[in-house]
């Protein structure tokens, strides 16, 4: 990612109405949502596209501005998550249609216990997150989290929740991700101190937010595994059938990691290289050609692989779109609403409010990209704002102090996602859950993880 390019995309919003008017709306607004889905059933989608309009209107915009604000929101959103959840399908219907998601589920349910399979989970979660978006990490790990959740009786939520965990984690914490590899260039942290003490710091928080918490999320919640990606295995058919390599499976799900991995090591080594091999690494390592490269291999490898001719390979890339839909406009909807949000102007609002506090600098840290985060339903907004609040203050600190500033920054980031955030839509259609469910398991998860990165910035800030 183009650190210079993230950071001029969030400059600071005249804010369009009073500090109170903004806080009204923005309280109301997420009300209204939540009653309109909630207690009238009105779908989602219908119900952001209202919400967001009226929170602009109420918050002092023209109806005019608000409605193009929230068109550029959902456009934006569409253009990137909405490509790569179009992908993820394409990728993960050919990997059950191929037998592929077979031969890795029975791995993972052979040789893990029921004891160990949600630690088994957060492991992968963790490994598939760290050098990707987190939406590309969700939509490679779903068919792997409902197929195992199946095969294995468990529950899904016990099943789902540690993976979110590990992706949700390294997506915050740790670099290259984009949230925190802005906030180590706007601080000028030091990034290998950074990405170090984000490790050592995201493992216990993986651990408490996914394989512990998971146990009472599921009681809290259950839900059935959604129909979706449905094997021959789970239709009782002829397991003997051709089938993609282990190998051949595990690489096609590690090809957009490696890319998009092999592209942050490229730019953080020589960001400003414009040698032929880092342009290269650059082009195939962006999340929609990463992914779009791994639907090319399944099409070829995992088609192959699994006996199945042009016509199977074209029909399950046609039928796994239609599923899709509905999330798509869903989570377009949930950009268009956070971007209503961030042109009112509330996060130079909460931004303002805290500028020269006396409180510890870390916790101001977490504190500025909490609110914003809350306000906005952006990490990367809160990531970004939060540094740029605390750049002054941390040139006058230690590199270990500013390496754990950014860590609170993106711990603050991740804290109560809610309504006004795609992730949440996204992850609430995928498990079929609905809102009430969605806040008991995925936001609780959230905050959770928010907060316990909080407390280990503040240990290490005690002993380091």
């Amino acid at each position: 990612m183009n650190v210079t390019r993230a950071i001029q995309a969030v400059e600071p919003v005249v804010p369009a109405g009073s500090t109170l008017q903004l806080i009204l709306a923005a309280i109301i607004g997420v009300a209204v949502i939540i009653v309109l889905i909630t207690w009238l059933k009105v779908h989602p989608f219908l119900a952001l596209s209202i919400g967001a309009v009226g929170v602009g209107i109420g918050a002092g915009m023209t109806p005019n501005d608000a409605v193009v604000s929230f068109g550029a929101g959902f456009g934006s959103t569409m253009a990137g998550v909405g490509v790569l959840v179009g992908f993820g399908a394409m990728f993960g219907k050919l990997l059950a249609d191929s037998g592929g998601a077979d031969r890795i589920v029975d791995a993972l349910v052979s040789r893990s216990s029921v004891r160990t399979l949600p630690w088994t989970m957060a492991l992968i979660g963790g490994l598939i997150g760290l050098p990707m978006f987190f939406e590309v990490g969700l939509v490679l790990l779903i068919p792997v989290i409902i197929l195992v959740a199946r095969r294995s009786g468990q529950s899904l939520i016990r099943i789902a929740i540690p993976a979110l965990a590990g992706l949700s984690v390294m997506h915050g914490l740790v670099p290259p991700h984009p949230g925190p590899l802005v906030a180590v260039t706007t601080l000028n942290a030091n990034l290998g101190l950074t990405l170090a003490i984000g490790v050592l710091i995201a493992i216990p928080t993986v651990i408490i937010a996914g394989p512990l918490f998971s146990k009472l999320a599921s009681r809290w919640v259950k839900v059935p595994v959604p129909e979706m990606f449905i094997t021959a295995a789970d239709q009782g058919l002829d397991e003997n059938v051709k089938r993609p390599s282990f190998l051949a499976t595990v690489s096609g799900i590690l090809l957009p990691v490696v890319l998009m991995l092999a592209r942050s090591i490229a730019d953080a080594i020589n960001p400003n290289s414009t040698d032929p091999l880092n342009a290269a690494l650059d082009f195939l390592g962006t999340p929609m050609i990463a992914l779009g490269i791994a639907v090319i291999y399944a099409m070829i490898v995992f088609g192959r692989g699994g006996g199945m001719d042009r016509a199977a390979v074209s029909k399950s890339l046609s039928d796994s779109l239609p599923p899709i839909a509905g999330i798509l406009l869903i989570v377009g909807a949930g950009g268009g609403f956070k971007q209503v949000l961030i042109d009112t102007g509330i996060g130079t609002v909460i931004a303002d409010a805290v500028n020269g506090s006396s409180i510890s600098v870390l916790v101001l840290a977490w504190v500025v990209a909490a609110l914003v985060r809350v306000a906005t339903g952006s990490a990367t907004v809160a990531t970004v704002t939060a540094a740029g609040i605390l750049a002054p203050v941390a040139a006058s600190l230690g590199a270990t102090d500013v390496s754990l500033m950014v860590l609170a920054i993106g711990a603050g980031s991740l804290f109560l996602s809610h309504v006004n955030d795609a992730g949440f839509w996204l992850v609430k259609e995928y498990l079929g859950t609905d809102v009430p469910q969605t806040l008991k398991t995925w936001t609780v998860m959230e905050c959770l993880i928010s907060v316990t990165g909080l407390a280990g910035v503040l240990l290490l800030n005690v002993v380091i």
